[in-house]
């Protein structure tokens, strides 16, 4: 199996800054995001693909070494006629050090391999799943080489299948479920909800990532700086999850590995699965609070 980034694998917050932006490129990734999506699709204009591509080049020639693992470019879908140049562009951005690449309108599995061919060996690969043919595909393209998440682009998946949510997008629970499990079959990590597209609203971002939280998402796309804290309070545990995590632990370790009591309810191998989930986001919690602290 091909060694791809493990940080695309664990991230929580995936914020996207435009590539033919490149100063907001390292405002972002001080902002705390845990991983930043250059974008040279949505938002930059057909005039500008070129010159956005020249920019991230630049942006991320300029960038910490620490800080290009953290960094991860949209491209433009196949069939546009900037995919191909995209591709192109692939191989020197992973070799400066980037994680790899987020895909859009995936429906393909060959689409994928065409994107791991051009960035490498060592680049995750993300893909954006859009529409109903992508979500048709999505165990094979869960299965493709360097696959790290899938990601539910919701909001053009709206469009294509011709739904009209309600504000709740109960419409969407069933092809929300359909990648979580996918990607569950396909031992893949937990995958990335759509954008809140409300940046002003605290409030329905943080009940559209409970939802997703609950429903077994491992993250979700941001495109404000402001979101991603919000983000980050829901989906990191709170501390007395962590306390009642470490308890279940210890308890199940004194007991040998066999059923226990732990606050008058029975814990047995699936609570303790459940506290190591608790404990496994807690740790990246405290990672990401490492990386944004100051040098002494």
């Amino acid at each position: 199996m091909t060694a791809v980034p493990e940080l695309p694998r664990q991230a929580c917050s995936f914020l996207f800054v435009p590539a033919n932006r490149p100063e907001r490129l390292a405002k972002a990734l001080v902002g705390g995001a845990d991983m930043v999506i250059a974008d040279w699709e949505d938002a930059v204009a057909p005039a500008d693909k070129g010159a956005a591509r020249a920019a991230l080049a630049l942006a991320v020639g300029a960038l910490e070494a620490a800080d290009r693992p953290r960094v991860l470019v949209r491209i433009n879908a196949a069939g546009t006629p900037w995919h191909a140049e995209d591709l192109a562009a692939l191989g020197p951005l992973a070799a400066q050090g980037i994680a790899g690449v987020v895909v859009p309108k995936a429906e393909r599995a060959w689409t994928l391999h065409a994107a791991a061919r051009a960035a490498g060996p060592q680049a995750a690969l993300l893909p954006l799943v859009e529409s109903v043919a992508g979500l048709d595909a999505l165990d094979a393209l869960a299965a493709a080489p360097q696959v790290a998440r899938l990601v539910f682009g919701h909001l053009d998946f709206q469009v294509d299948a011709g739904i009209d949510c309600g504000a709740g997008e109960a419409e969407l629970l069933p092809m929300r479920m359909a990648l979580v499990l996918a990607s569950r079959r396909a031992g893949l990590a937990a995958p990335v909800d759509g954008v809140t597209v409300d940046t002003r609203d605290a409030a329905r971002l943080a009940a559209d990532a409970r939802r997703a939280r609950r429903m077994g998402f491992g993250g979700k796309l941001c495109i404000h700086p402001a979101q991603v804290p919000v983000l980050h309070g829901v989906f990191d545990p709170e501390p007395a999850a962590v306390e009642h995590a470490r308890r279940v632990r210890q308890a199940l370790h004194e007991a040998g590995g066999g059923v226990c009591v732990v606050d008058g309810r029975m814990v047995d191998t699936p609570v303790l699965k459940r506290a190591e989930q608790v404990l496994a986001r807690h740790a990246r919690a405290l990672a990401r609070g490492q990386r944004a602290a100051p040098a002494c």
